[in-house]
C-alpha cells in the first residue's frame, strides 16, 4: 500500500498562523475526510484504518492534525473550538476535491457539524457532502460534558488563573482546560436547537462511554430531526471504538455512505 503525501496549509496570520499538516490520498469520490478528537491526531487506530480502506477501495482521504495536535504547528492551550473550525475549513476546501463523507470522532463530531454548517452557509461548489459517520460525537462537550461537570473549585480555577489541568485517563500528561477553550465553546453551541447537516448521518456510540455517555448521542439525534440518522448502540464499546468489530462497523458505515 503506497503512502499518503505529506503536505500542509497555513491558517491565519501574523501571530495567529500556524501550518496545518495534512496527510493527503488521491482517488475517487466520494473521499473521505477525518476529522480527530481531543488530543488525539491523524496517526490513531481509526484514521489509519479509513486511509487503508480508502486505498484499497481507490478512494481519496483527508487526514489532518489541529493546531497544538499531532504534526501541526501552534500551542495546544492556544486551542478553541472556533481555532480548530477555522483550519477544518481551510483544509476541506483546499484539499478535499468532491463529494466526501465527514468522519468525526469525539470532539470531531463536533466540528464535522460544524465544518457541514459553515459548508452550506458558503455554499462552496464541490464542497457537497455524501454523508457523516460521527463517532461517539461530543457535541458541545466544552459545555454540557465539561463546564456543567466541573466541582465549584475547578471553575474558579479556571476563571481566575485562566487554565486548569485535568487528569487523562489516556495520556500520562494531564488535558489543559483554558478558559478560552470554554468561552469560545459556548459561541458554537449546538445543542439548543435543530440541526440540519443536508446529508446522511450515521452515529456509532459506546453504552459503556464514560466520556461520552450514550443518553448525550440520543440527544444529539434528537436535534438531527430532518436528516436521514442511524445510530449504532455498542453495548460493550467504550469511548475509543477502536477495536476490530468497532473498526469494521465504521468502515461499513462509510462504505454505506460512499456508494460501497
Amino acid at each position: 500500500m503506497s503512502e499518503p503525501s505529506l503536505t500542509s496549509v497555513t491558517v491565519g496570520a501574523g501571530a495567529a498562523a500556524r501550518r496545518i499538516a495534512v496527510r493527503l490520498r488521491e482517488g475517487a469520490a466520494p473521499g473521505v475526510f477525518w476529522l480527530g478528537g481531543f488530543k488525539s491526531d491523524m496517526l490513531g487506530t481509526k484514521a489509519a484504518a479509513l486511509d487503508a480502506w480508502a486505498a484499497k477501495a481507490g478512494r481519496a482521504c483527508t487526514r489532518f492534525d489541529y493546531s497544538g495536535h499531532g504534526e501541526s504547528g501552534g500551542a495546544f492551550t492556544d486551542g478553541t473550538i472556533g481555532r480548530w473550525l477555522e483550519e477544518s475549513v481551510a483544509v476541506f476546501e483546499r484539499f478535499a476535491s468532491g463529494p466526501q463523507v465527514l468522519v468525526g470522532s469525539s470532539m470531531g463530531g463536533w466540528i464535522a457539524l460544524l465544518l457541514a454548517r459553515e459548508l452550506r452557509r458558503r455554499a462552496a461548489a464541490g464542497s457537497k457532502l455524501a454523508g457523516m459517520v460521527l463517532i461517539a460525537p461530543a457535541a458541545d462537550f466544552t459545555e454540557e460534558l465539561m463546564w456543567k461537570r466541573f466541582s465549584p473549585e475547578e471553575k474558579r480555577q479556571i476563571e481566575t488563573t485562566g487554565s486548569w489541568q485535568r487528569p487523562s485517563d489516556y495520556s500520562a500528561e494531564p488535558y489543559v482546560i483554558t478558559r478560552g477553550l470554554i468561552e469560545d465553546g459556548r459561541k458554537h453551541l449546538l445543542l439548543g436547537g435543530l440541526i440540519e447537516t443536508g446529508c446522511p448521518v450515521r452515529i456509532l456510540q459506546g453504552v459503556q462511554d464514560p466520556d461520552v455517555p450514550w443518553q448525550h448521542a440520543m440527544e444529539l439525534s434528537s436535534r438531527l430531526a430532518r436528516d436521514d440518522v442511524v445510530m449504532t448502540l455498542v453495548k460493550d464499546g467504550d469511548h475509543r471504538l477502536s477495536r476490530p468489530e468497532d473498526i469494521e462497523r465504521l468502515i461499513v458505515a462509510v462504505q454505506e455512505l460512499s456508494g460501497g
